[in-house]
């Protein structure tokens, strides 16, 4: 077998384990009839209502919710290195001094969004094991477990094939996370692709500065 073939098999198996996942969590969602299995409230004596586990204010639900969107835009700083992988030779000193940092902390990202994405989804597997969420979860888990998986063997495996599933992971992530985490995840998205265009419009200025002027001499 090829190394072609070799460096794809893992994330070949990641990706039907998502895909399974998803399909799951499309057929739990249809026959229950929603998205989320609804956790009953219970009823005091006095006739009031208690939310469950951990939803309650202050509750450690809320701690871990946060968590979960900490993660979103932790995954989001670590992706924008793909804008700013070949901008370091920029025109714009701000946009090469970024690209730089961002080259220096990616792996370090990477790691820290697993382990803040871990955290968050053991709570709600103990907290709210009825959610049909979990599922959808789980499918972003095992890619975001899988990429970083690829990123720790990029630079001990000399090969541009562990490059390039490591950035198709990337991108396969994205919709999941979207389907996952929802307007959390648009809000990254959208913080992306400001930052894209933020890059653009710094190149173009500096750019405009340097041209010299009709006439000038």
């Amino acid at each position: 077998m090829n190394t072609k073939k070799k460096v794809w098999i893992p994330a070949m198996i990641t990706a039907l384990a998502a895909v399974l996942l998803l399909a799951y969590y499309y057929y739990v969602s249809l026959t229950h009839g929603g998205g989320e299995t609804r956790i009953r409230m219970l009823e005091s004596g006095a006739g009031r209502m208690h939310p469950p586990r951990g939803e309650g204010p202050g509750g450690g639900g809320e701690f871990f919710k946060t968590l979960g969107t900490v993660s979103v835009f932790l995954g989001a700083v670590g992706f924008s290195w793909f804008w700013f992988k070949k901008k370091l030779k920029s025109p714009s000193l701000l946009v090469r001094t970024t690209g730089k940092l961002l080259h220096a902390v990616h792996k370090m990202l990477g790691w820290a969004t697993l382990i803040v994405i871990a955290a968050h989804g053991i709570y709600f597997l103990i907290a709210k094991p009825g959610d049909n969420k979990i599922y959808t979860g789980l499918a972003g888990f095992v890619i975001l477990l899988m990429i970083v998986g690829y990123g720790f063997f990029i630079n001990k495996v000399r090969n541009k094939w562990m490059r390039i599933v490591h950035r198709s992971l990337g991108l396969l992530w994205v919709p999941v996370l979207l389907l996952h985490a929802g307007g959390s995840a648009i809000a990254a998205v959208f913080a992306s692709l400001a930052v894209w265009i933020l890059v653009w419009m710094l190149e173009r200025k500096v750019e405009n500065a340097e041209k010299p002027i009709p006439g000038d001499r």
